[in-house]
Order: structure tokens, then C-alpha cells, then sequence
């Protein structure tokens, strides 16, 4: 009978990538994220186009959550103060309008908040930090990039541990220690962002999960990609749930607070 949609469904905007394809210019996400948000956290997704003068308040006021997905595409350097380069290719500049101060606005009105790869990076960048283009040409760090590969299973395959850092955030929800994770990427964290706490390691010290500090809900970003395998891999199944657990709680007081 295929999917079925519960009465009280909450809302989850999902930030969207601006693609120019056959001549239109596409607001697009990809379905995995769109899937994970429904089957993983329980919520009805709902893509975000990014376009100029969204009213925030108003957005914030209707969803329960907001999704911040990976994507191809680079946070533009001129965002946290440095040359562009063909290193931090390629670029999409009108997301970038759309999810920074967006990040920001869902972060001040207590908005859970999810942050996936590229969304991670948009919230370090959004937080005052930085980026380093090629993390593997580091001294001492691994090469991060997935696998070249046609074969979408094999680019995305759970390969990676990190360490989930004690007392955190994550730690509630993953446990302590070492967790396997898909973690593909060619950008990191350089400087740390204001108010973030680091909640995962790879073991080249490359930041792989980060929470807002004192955030009054579900604030988290991380580097990896627990939505592709969010109905089979235990980690990943985790972090959707306890993102949808945030934002039925965040319809909750949104109806209790109507009825008052």
C-alpha cells in the first residue's frame, strides 16, 4: 500500500540546491534526504526553495525542524573571509544567501536543527568559522573523498570510524567511543565556529560531528551521511530519530502554546 501519512505529520523544510538543467534553473534536493527526513525522523519533508526575501519568521512560525542536506556544491569562501580558488569549486552562492542566516534565525527561535556534510560546513561557516578546502593535502590527514565509483553504494559504504567525544550531545544518542560511519568529503572545519562543541573525531583529528552550544533543542551537524543508509544502519537510524523525537516535540508546544 506503500507510505502512509499519520494525521499530525510535523513539518520539515529541507534547504534546497539551485541546478541549471535543460535551460530551467531547478530547486532541487536530492531523494535520500527527502526519504530519511519521512521514514527516519517521521516528519513530512517539505523542500526549501532558495530564494531571496524568504520571510524567516514565517517559515520558522509553520515547520517543526529544518534540514540542512548535502550536496556537490562548496560554501563560497568570500563567506568566511577567504580567495576563492579552484580548490573550493564548485560553488551556489544563492544556497548560501538562503542557509546561513537562515541557520542563525533557526538557531535564535529554539528550531531543531538537522546539518548533514555540506549543512555542517554551512553551519561552521554560519557560526563565524572556517573551512579548509582540501582537507587530505594536510600533513597527517586522510583522504576523506569517496572512492571513485559509478556505483552509488559502493561511493557511500560505511568505512570510516570516529570517536564520539564523552559528555556531548551525540554521545546521548550514539554512545562513547568508536562509531562506523560514511563520512566522504573533500572540505572540513578549519576554525571552530562560535558556540559549537566538537562531538566526533576521525582519527586524523579532522572534525567530524559538531552541536550548538546551549541550543534550546536538537542542534546538531555532521560530516558524514546518516541518511543513506538510514533504514539499515543502526548510527544513522538513531540521529533521524532523535531529530524527529525534537521536532514532534517542537509541534507539541507550538499547539500547546495556540490553545493557550
Amino acid at each position: 500500500m506503500g507510505f502512509q501519512s499519520p494525521p499530525d505529520l510535523p513539518i520539515v523544510a529541507v534547504a534546497a540546491d539551485v541546478k541549471d538543467v535543460d535551460g530551467y534553473r531547478w530547486h532541487a534536493v536530492a531523494d535520500t534526504y527527502l526519504r530519511a527526513v519521512r521514514e527516519g525522523a517521521g516528519a513530512l519533508p517539505l523542500i526549501l526553495p532558495s530564494l531571496e526575501g524568504i520571510d524567516f519568521r514565517a517559515l520558522l512560525d509553520r515547520v517543526d525542524g529544518v534540514l540542512f542536506p548535502g550536496s556537490r556544491s562548496n560554501v563560497h569562501p568570500a563567506a568566511y573571509g577567504q580567495p576563492d580558488s579552484e580548490a573550493t569549486l564548485p560553488h551556489d552562492r544563492q544556497r548560501d544567501a538562503l542557509t546561513l542566516p537562515l541557520i542563525r534565525a533557526t538557531i535564535d527561535r529554539g528550531v531543531p536543527l538537522f546539518a548533514v556534510c555540506r549543512g555542517m560546513q554551512e553551519l561552521n561557516v554560519a557560526q563565524g568559522g572556517t573551512l579548509v578546502p582540501e582537507v587530505h593535502l594536510l600533513d597527517g590527514r586522510s583522504d576523506h573523498r569517496a572512492p571513485a565509483s559509478e556505483d552509488q553504494d559502493t561511493r557511500f559504504a560505511i568505512r570510516q570510524d570516529v570517536e564520539i567525544q564523552p559528555g556531548g550531545v551525540l554521545a546521548a544518542i550514539l554512545g562513547t567511543g568508536a562509531v562506523q560511519v560514511n563520512s566522504l568529503h573533500r572540505q572540513a572545519i578549519g576554525s571552530l565556529g562560535n558556540n559549537l562543541d566538537i562531538e566526533a573525531v576521525a582519527p586524523d583529528g579532522t572534525i567530524e560531528a559538531v552541536s550548538v552550544r546551549g541550543a534550546q533543542s536538537f542542534a546538531i551537524g555532521v560530516q558524514w551521511h546518516p541518511e543513506y543508509w538510514v533504514t539499515s544502519d543502526a548510527p544513522s537510524r538513531a540521529l533521524f530519530a532523535a531529530f524527529g523525537d525534537a521536532v514532534r516535540a517542537r509541534m507539541a508546544d507550538q499547539r500547546a502554546l495556540m490553545s493557550v
